[in-house]
């Protein structure tokens, strides 16, 4: 079986969501770690576990990343990760995937699949083996309990529901 651990200098965490639903504001977080392992090349049975530490995430904006940590989303203090651990996979395509797994945030689990592109793997120049993945996936932030909601004089709202996750993902083979 060979385990794969990522590479956090060639992987992206993203995620967008509406705003006043005209404009997506993006972000990101700087700190997670991923395990993957894997006994076929193709990654066709891959066992994945995902972590992300949410006083990392990051906006652009550091009145709003106060706001993503404070308990009316995020609540960082309470509960400082962000979990995502495969249950299956699913082989959709020459290197297209399905995975599911169990999606942790604020210690509510839910079943969520993501979509994965396989990008190949390569040898890098110190002789480690490298795999690339691109994941996309769409989540409700009010089911995991993030629930804050405003709405603008108008009567519009700030924020949308739908959250859309998009990561960029390197890993790196481990010695056996």
């Amino acid at each position: 079986m060979a385990t794969y651990k990522i590479d956090p200098a060639h992987s992206e965490i993203h995620f967008k969501v509406r705003h006043l639903m005209i404009t997506n504001v993006t972000g990101s977080f700087s700190k997670f770690d991923a395990t993957l392992t894997s006994d076929k090349d193709d990654f066709s049975d891959a066992s994945v576990s995902f972590e992300a530490d949410v006083d990392s995430i990051t906006t652009g904006s550091e009145q709003r990343d106060g706001h993503l940590k404070s308990d009316d989303f995020f609540a960082a203090e309470k509960f400082p990760q962000i979990t995502f651990v495969s249950t299956g996979v699913e082989k959709t395509g020459d290197d297209e995937f399905k995975i599911t797994g169990n999606l942790t945030i604020r210690d509510t689990i839910k079943p969520t699949v993501l979509n994965v592109s396989y990008g190949g793997t390569m040898t890098d120049f110190y002789g480690q083996s490298k795999a690339g993945f691109e994941i996309t996936g769409k989540i409700n932030r009010k089911d995991f309990g993030l629930t804050w909601g405003g709405v603008t004089e108008a009567g519009g709202v700030v924020l949308s529901d739908e959250v859309k996750l998009a990561l960029n993902v390197q890993m790196t083979k481990q010695p056996a």
